[in-house]
């Protein structure tokens, strides 16, 4: 982690009173803005805060036994597995190196998915993140994200893009690579494990060499 680094929780101070999308302010626990390392060469992208997450303030957290609908914690298993998650952090406070978590919309509404107007609203938060983070890999976890960030950071189109086609793949971005992974509740084992041997592929090549980054 950075040493200039002060907090592994919304680290760039982004705004936690946020009213800019009224419909999800009635209905959210909290904002929950991105977490992890500012000097990540790895950024994963979700759709929405778990029930979990909206609870805690941290992406991708576990969700509750009664919502059977949101991410499990199969992430942070993943990025124990990868080395880039201690296996002995607190489950509600992880501790992460390399990597950065956050979300499309940082507000959840427990009953539906964020509308495109709400993805576009919390866009700014997201490209503020991208550009401070500069990664030089990005997980779209889910068809929402990979559709989103393709669309926006790759010369791919919507109708080029299939969560399932894609899933442990390599697509060229503009300056990154994206690496799609299906969401983590739709996973099997074995594609588990597909996107696991294609990711540490990627890491084990010379990943940086496009921007010319230094060793950490």
């Amino acid at each position: 982690m950075d040493a200039n680094q002060l907090s592994t929780s919304n680290p760039f101070g982004m705004d936690e009173g946020c009213t800019n999308c009224p419909n999800l302010c009635e209905q959210r626990t909290q904002v929950v803005h991105g977490y992890g390392d500012v000097a990540a060469d790895f950024l994963f992208v979700g759709e929405r805060p778990s029930s979990q997450a909206d609870a805690v303030g941290i992406p991708f957290l576990a969700a509750t036994p009664s919502d059977e609908t949101d991410h499990d914690n199969g992430l942070f298993r993943i990025l124990q597995r990868l080395g880039l998650c201690a296996r002995d952090s607190d489950p509600d406070a992880p501790e992460l190196t390399n990597v950065y978590l956050t979300n499309l919309t940082r507000c959840r509404d427990p009953e539906r998915s964020p509308s495109d107007e709400e993805i576009e609203t919390c866009e700014p938060y997201l490209n503020a993140e991208i550009r401070m983070i500069n990664p030089e890999i990005i997980v779209p976890v889910g068809a929402r994200a990979l559709e989103e960030i393709a669309t926006e950071y790759t010369t791919k189109r919507a109708s080029d893009l299939d969560i399932e086609r894609h899933h442990a793949t390599t697509i060229r971005g503009r300056g990154f690579e994206l690496v799609p992974m299906l969401e983590i509740d739709r996973q099997t084992e074995e594609q588990t494990q597909q996107w696991l041997e294609h990711f540490v592929e990627l890491m084990a090549s010379d990943y940086r060499q496009t921007k010319g980054r230094q060793e950490r």
